[in-house]
């Protein structure tokens, strides 16, 4: 009866107090979450900025796609096509150069805004304009901030158009406008918090487009409204009654930071969440035993991977870049680490994609390690660091490398920090080894492909800002091969095109891919309609109810 009356009155809480008992609580101070409300406990310490046309962390995108609206979206049902989301109807003209959207009418943003042709405009204006690290996969049309307002402009209130510089696939066009820096963004209430800089090296333009606002602030038009973000505690999400599409079932969704698998566990048990995200095999093996839990998967476009910083003279070698690929133990890690949450996987394309190898050539082999070690000058080996986020099953993975490393004379120093930490000295260049995860951006081989090989310039000061470039490596040969496979319109052909680059990186890369993720969750069995995706960026929580 007491959790009874405790429960009906949280969910008479504003949602600032609901928030606060729920951070505050003691694991046994009630049995369930408010009815009208969801809680996850989620790492989301990766979240470094909310700003759509900024932000390129895995966290984030979630967010975002529960928050703001785009043009087209990923079908779910078919994950081959796209499917409109702001745009009722699109044509792509005879020479593949000019593609124009039709806006569903009476669209709202949930300030009660219009959305408008020119509101779509704008929002790819400042993405260009901005420049951040996800600003190339519209860039990669041909847009810059001098022609962007000719290249993608509103006809009248509701068209659209957008013109590329090469005739691409079509296909690889609309899933490009599927990623969340194609984000619609509400111009006037952005404007409303510009804020004027002075043109220097890294602002060419006399205004923010609203950035340092966004970083924390909302105008989007999504299911849901961004509310809170408070950087490694919480965000939470309010519904939004102005969504055109069908409306949540839950009135908030809170992400709890937690960081442990364990402490997920834990609270999932004590019915603290109603979800648990980051889970690491034992714990889903207990939870299967709790007869009022459950678990769900879904296979992902992730991939994980060690990447050596060329700028490190052992490591730009091309020997040693494959001698690490022989001392990482495959094996055990997909029999503990990663088991039930992914499968060993040795190439970027991820399983599903167009294109994508499934062959896994490299295992621990430490004889041939040293080989290779030798060859390269460095017999004895070296000292060397690595950049980790403190969650599994990275940090498990860097430690048992550390292990596999050092029979071969390689010292390796695991350097420990948050998702923030490690991500700005990935970004900065200023790493030796990192160990992370990557998210295709949209379900089109060229996603992976692209930043995997692409590095136009390997200067600091470049930007266009790929996973080649973070590591200051440069394959102008793969890069060709990459370029031509985007042209090529024949299925078949484009992938087999890409095969041959993923065989060719696979022998020479300073990339040692280990898995493919496969996302699990635990639940109470009290939701309904809760689903993963097949990508980062569609797990919707739209659609979950609670009995």
């Amino acid at each position: 009866m007491m959790i009874t009356k405790l429960s009906r009155k949280f969910r008479l809480l504003s949602a600032g107090a609901a928030l606060s008992l729920l951070m505050m609580a003691a694991p046994a101070a009630f049995a369930e979450t408010p009815k009208d409300t969801l809680v996850e406990g989620f790492a989301i310490d990766d979240i470094i900025t909310m700003d759509p046309g900024e932000a390129f962390e895995l966290s984030t995108a979630e967010i975002t796609s529960n928050s703001y609206s785009l043009l087209v979206r990923l079908d779910l049902a078919d994950t081959s096509k796209v499917k409109g989301d702001l745009a009722e109807s699109w044509s792509v003209s005879d020479d593949g150069l000019t593609y124009t959207f039709k806006l569903k009418p009476g669209l709202k943003f949930a300030s009660g805004n219009p959305v408008t042709a020119e509101d779509v405009a704008w929002s790819f204006e400042r993405a260009v304009k901005l420049d951040k690290s996800p600003a190339f996969i519209l860039t990669q049309f041909g847009l810059t901030g001098d022609n962007v307002t000719e290249k993608a402009k509103a006809a009248d209130a509701n068209t659209f158009v957008f013109t590329v510089d090469k005739a691409y696939a079509p296909s690889f066009v609309l899933n490009c406008l599927t990623a969340t820096v194609a984000s619609v963004v509400d111009k006037k209430l952005v404007q409303e918090h510009v804020k004027a800089v002075t043109p220097d090296a890294e602002h060419k333009y006399d205004n923010d487009f609203g950035n340092e606002w966004l970083k924390t602030g909302y105008a989007g038009s999504g299911a849901f409204k961004l509310r809170e973000w408070r950087a490694n505690e919480v965000v939470v999400l309010e519904r939004n009654d102005n969504y055109y599409g069908d409306k949540p079932k839950l009135n908030r969704v809170i992400y709890r930071y937690m960081k442990e698998s364990s402490a997920q566990r834990l609270a999932l048990e004590a019915g603290d969440i109603d979800i648990a995200r980051n889970l690491e095999p034992g714990d889903i093996d207990a939870l299967s035993k709790n007869a009022d839990l459950a678990t769900t998967s879904a296979p992902k476009g992730t991939i994980y991977y060690v990447s050596l910083n060329s700028k490190n003279e052992n490591l730009k070698k091309p020997e040693v870049q494959e001698a690490f690929k022989y001392l990482v133990d495959y094996d055990a890690i997909g029999a503990t680490l990663i088991k039930g949450i992914g499968e060993i996987h040795q190439t970027f394309l991820p399983k599903g994609q167009l294109g994508a190898l499934d062959e896994n050539p490299y295992k621990l082999d430490v004889a041939k390690a040293k080989e290779l070690l030798a060859k390269a000058g460095v017999p004895d080996g070296f000292s060397v660091t690595m950049d980790v986020r403190n969650t599994q099953p990275v940090t498990g993975i860097a430690e048992s490398m550390q292990q596999t490393l050092a029979q071969a004379g390689v010292k390796l120093e695991i350097i420990p920090g948050d998702g923030k930490q490690t991500l700005t000295k990935y970004r900065a260049r200023t790493h030796d080894i990192y160990i992370g995860n990557w998210g295709s951006d949209y379900f089109d081989p060229n996603s992976n492909a692209d930043t995997f090989t692409s590095n136009p310039d390997n200067s600091d000061a470049g930007t266009v800002k790929t996973l080649a470039w973070r590591n200051t490596w440069e394959a102008p040969e793969l890069d060709k091969q990459t370029k031509a496979a985007l042209l090529e319109r024949d299925g078949e052909k484009r992938a087999a095109m890409y095969e041959d680059i993923q065989k060719k990186f696979l022998a020479n890369s300073p990339f040692v891919i280990i898995f493919q993720q496969t996302e699990v969750a635990g639940y109470r069995k009290n939701l309904k309609d809760f689903k993963l995706g097949p990508s980062f960026d569609t797990n919707f929580v739209g659609p979950i109810a609670k009995e």
